[in-house]
């Protein structure tokens, strides 16, 4: 089973569609123990870092997510929220990735940051049978720099992290579930990771 995160941050449609086209059960939740009882766990998320952030708090979220021992995956904002701050918003975040959120830079570029861009470097299960230089769908404004939990990298202006690894945590700067088949087979191979993994 898998629990996607509800903390009131988007619509779910995309993201529940592309699990069902692949067979998955899931849980819409913000139950802490539906969390914790999950095989994976799935932290979406669209809007500003900080509100975003805000409205994990208040849940209690924040404490639980970096606690959690199954394959977990955050998606554009949820992937901003597991790092360890974010320039948006001067969001303090919870620091699972050692990656700090930044505005796209870079001269002439359009932001937000909204169509197919390709991903490259890629290091990790995560993009079994996806090609180097895939096109996958973004949008956003800010992003996670390099470093050493990155597993995609993405060029729009400056490199920034598109996909990042740590352990059990696994996330994704752009949008799977919006990507066609190469997303959703990222997301089929996320639900098949089974072991812990450290970041490469």
């Amino acid at each position: 089973m898998i629990a996607i995160i509800d903390y009131n941050t988007g619509n779910l449609f995309s993201l529940t569609s592309s699990l069902e086209r692949l067979g998955a059960e899931y849980v819409v939740t913000s139950s802490p123990e539906v969390i914790r009882a999950a095989d994976y766990v799935i932290l979406p998320g669209v809007g500003e870092a900080s509100s975003a952030m805000a409205k994990l708090v208040e849940r209690g979220l924040d404490i639980l997510i970096p606690t959690l021992e199954m394959p977990v995956l955050g998606i554009c904002i949820g992937m901003q929220l597991m790092c360890k701050s974010s320039e948006e918003g001067a969001a303090k975040c919870m620091g699972i990735f050692d990656n700090e959120v930044v505005r796209l830079q870079g001269d002439a570029i359009k932001v937000p940051h909204m169509g197919w861009n390709r991903i490259t470097k890629l290091k990790s299960e995560l993009f079994a049978g996806i090609d180097e230089g895939e096109y996958l769908y973004f949008v956003h404004s800010y992003a996670p720099n390099v470093g050493s939990c990155t597993i995609a990298s993405t060029e729009h202006g400056a490199e920034f992290s598109s996909a990042l690894s740590f352990r059990n945590f696994y996330s994704t700067q752009f949008h799977p579930e919006k990507s066609g088949a190469a997303g959703e087979k990222i997301l089929r191979n996320f639900i098949n990771i089974k072991a812990k993994r450290e970041c490469i």
